[in-house]
């Protein structure tokens, strides 16, 4: 059984604004559909039983064109994802995400792994259409 997926897409962009758009955590409910609101150190997350309020981290390096965030939920369980920006040679980026599956129970795991990198694919082409100005 899968435990991740790993998304990549296409920006015609530069790589600094790919990179600064989507490090700030106030822009992901513009593109990441399960977040109402997100702040520094906050987030307020859409589910099918409601919304949820968790603590939000994000680490990134502008250099590496790393962005990372760690998702603390109310029963303490921790969620992750990382993303990376690279330049390619033909004036566009590369965005790429690493889906892992969420911290449910293991007999939900599939399902809902699943169902998140469908909405992932989503996710990233809105990304490039705000950012390709579309």
């Amino acid at each position: 059984m899968r435990t991740f997926d790993v998304q990549g897409i296409e920006i015609r962009a530069s790589r600094a604004a790919v990179f600064d758009f989507v490090r700030d955590p106030h822009n992901l409910p513009n593109w990441a559909r399960a977040f109402q609101q997100a702040n520094d150190t906050r987030a307020s997350l859409k589910t099918p039983t409601g919304a949820v309020d968790i603590d939000l981290h994000t680490f990134w390096h502008k250099d590496a064109g790393t962005i990372d965030w760690e998702l603390g939920f109310p029963d303490g369980s921790i969620g992750v994802a990382q993303s990376r920006v690279t330049e390619t040679a033909r004036g566009t980026c590369i965005y790429s995400f690493v889906l892992h599956a969420p911290p449910v129970p293991l007999e939900r795991l599939e399902g809902a792994l699943d169902a998140q990198r469908i909405a992932l694919r989503e996710e990233l082409a809105e990304l490039k259409r705000l950012l390709e100005g579309q």
